[in-house]
């Protein structure tokens, strides 16, 4: 088998770039790219009685004075629209869906709305993304507390210093990929799937490190991690490889919606297994190592 070793320190660096990339981006004004769900704004989906032209659309939402939206394609015979709106206040709602509709009709008699208006305020926006760094927060804490019962406080430490890297990298890559992906509710879901997905990978491997530790007490704790994830390294493949063939399917075929919340997760689970494998171990051994040296400095 191939051998493993140590390259934290180059894959830290790495992500450090990829997070000193988004950042510089952000304070250039080119940051994540907020849907209306924490933005705020207007959504409405119309059936459109057959094929139609989304510049047809544009324009008409051009006529009314309307310049921050995206217009997208859905359905199996391409025949409904979505319509994002975003800054729009919500006393103007009802008069630009009338306009909307009147100047809509002129080409297209037979369109028709597919449930309702979905407004979203700015102050709904800001409880939502604040709910969700609470959330991610939350999950967290438990998971070190959990780690650190199950194996040692030093692994507990170690799996969320992945778990925050691999949000960050997700953060990063939705600042990185802005003109194709939009940060929706759906970006929720996606990072605390992502949270699971890590930590299970994380545990595996660290379950192996602990066996492999109680075998060779004696061995460097590098040592020890490098032979752990060697041994894992088939199970890591195969589970991500299953994995990923599902999201990309699920990105390839899917709708816009289903899109903003595959892209993510397909990020998130290569920044998973990059950090299970790579990082994670390490940061443990490390700690170890000042341990013991610190019990060697006191006997």
């Amino acid at each position: 088998m191939m051998a493993i070793k140590n390259r934290s320190r180059i894959c830290l660096v790495v992500s450090a770039a990829i997070m000193v990339i988004a950042l510089i981006m952000s304070l250039c004004g080119v940051g994540v790219n907020l849907g209306i769900d924490f933005a705020g704004g207007l959504s409405m989906q119309y059936h459109m009685g057959g094929t139609f032209a989304e510049s047809d659309v544009a324009s008409a939402l051009r006529g009314l004075n309307v310049s921050d939206f995206t217009v997208t394609t859905q359905g199996a015979a391409k025949d409904e629209v979505n319509i994002r709106i975003k800054s729009v206040s919500e006393d103007g709602v009802t008069a630009l869906q009338a306009s909307f509709e009147e100047a809509m009709k002129a080409s297209y008699p037979a369109m028709t709305p597919v449930g309702n208006v979905s407004y979203v305020g700015p102050v709904a926006g800001a409880t939502l993304l604040k709910n969700a760094v609470w959330s991610v927060a939350l999950a967290s804490l438990l998971m070190l507390v959990y780690i650190a019962f199950r194996f040692d406080f030093n692994s507990g430490v170690a799996a969320v210093a992945g778990l925050v890297h691999d949000v960050l990298i997700m953060l990063s890559f939705m600042v990185i990929l802005r003109s194709i992906v939009q940060m929706n509710s759906s970006f929720i879901a996606a990072m605390l799937t992502i949270v699971g997905y890590s930590i299970n990978n994380t545990i595996v491997i660290f379950d192996r490190i602990r066996e492999n530790a109680k075998k060779a007490p004696a061995d460097a704790r590098e040592d020890v991690v490098n032979r752990s994830v060697k041994e894992c390294l088939g199970r890591t493949v195969n589970t991500t490889l299953t994995t990923l063939i599902t999201i990309v399917s699920l990105y390839v075929l899917g709708v816009d919606a289903i899109r903003e919340f595959a892209l993510p997760i397909i990020v998130g689970i290569l920044s998973g297994v990059y950090s299970a494998n790579m990082i994670n171990g390490y940061i443990w051994a490390a700690l170890e190592e000042r341990k013991r040296a610190r019990k060697a400095k006191a006997a």
